[in-house]
């Protein structure tokens, strides 16, 4: 059955609606950047790029590295906006535009985040890359999908338990990435693995104080004294839980790497930021070209 008109939106071209991007013009691995800026940072090592396409903050272009055909796509700040790009790439491989209907085939992609974040243990140094094997919603996206079996409520229980979270606030909930691209990119000695926070803001909701007062003064805190079978939560971010949730519901595959470029423990900040992100970027494009 065709899908209505209200729920799949297309522009007059017949693109997706916010991505304004045909089928074509997307590849089968995707690498997703919160920065608009930052997508040109990634295609300025590209051997050709074949597509731009921008609206919004959802910046893409598409080409090849090293033979292997690449698209790049900012999704902005936020699982809000992860709602929208993940549904809508997997739109443009799974659904045919023209009928409106479910493809029988069904592709599966490959989403490679290239990220910044804060660590919030005080053994992992600046300028590190983590690799997240499991992440913590604190946002409230996948409990709006029929999401339960994918899941990991032990977990979660146990944040909601150590945490000490106001009943009023969004029920964490725990994803885990692809089994396959960590096994990949964690056999690299450049990476290391973790548990990734994913955050609703950057102030309050990362425990940030400018002139509003915290909710739970204590929250960090309680985030950096977390265990579960010995398992720390390593660093925060604003993304990866969202990234992880669609990937799965949505039948793709997904890794979030991660720069970090504070540790909100030891209050140290990178010193070279684009330094740190342009050798994740480029230790990333030639993983990717060799997987």
């Amino acid at each position: 059955m065709p899908i209505k008109e209200s729920e799949l939106v297309l522009n007059e071209d017949g693109s997706i609606y916010h991505l304004h991007l045909l089928p074509h013009q997307i590849a089968d691995t995707i690498i997703t950047v919160g920065d608009p800026e930052r997508v040109e940072k990634v295609t300025k090592h590209f051997d050709e790029i074949e597509v731009k396409v921008s609206k919004r903050e959802f910046h893409t272009q598409t080409g090849s590295y090293k033979g292997k055909r690449i698209t790049v796509i900012s999704t902005g700040i936020g699982t809000d906006n992860i709602d929208i790009v993940f549904n809508e790439l997997d739109a443009l491989a799974n659904i045919d535009l023209k009928t409106r209907e479910v493809k029988t085939a069904l592709k599966k992609l490959n989403f490679i985040r290239i990220g910044t974040s804060g660590a919030i243990q005080k053994d992992i140094p600046i300028n590190s890359l983590i690799a997240t094997e499991t992440a913590i919603g604190f946002d409230s996206l996948l409990h709006f999908y029929k999401s339960e079996t994918i899941q990991d409520t032990k977990i979660a229980s146990e944040v909601l338990q150590q945490l000490a979270m106001a009943s009023f606030k969004a029920r964490p909930y725990v994803i885990k990435g692809s089994k396959k691209l960590l096994k990949y990119f964690s056999s690299f000695e450049e990476i290391k693995t973790g548990i990734t926070a994913t955050n609703v803001g950057f102030y309050a909701p990362q425990g940030r104080v400018l002139r509003a007062e915290l909710q739970d003064e204590h929250f960090m805190q309680k985030l950096s004294n977390f265990k579960y079978n010995k398992q720390k939560i390593t660093n925060l971010e604003m993304e990866t839980s969202g990234i992880y949730g669609m990937s799965r519901l949505l039948g793709h595959r997904a890794i979030s790497l991660n720069a970090i470029l504070a540790n909100r423990i030891t209050g140290e900040f990178s010193k070279n930021p684009e330094e740190i992100v342009n050798q994740l970027i480029t230790f990333t494009l030639d993983k990717i070209a060799a997987f």
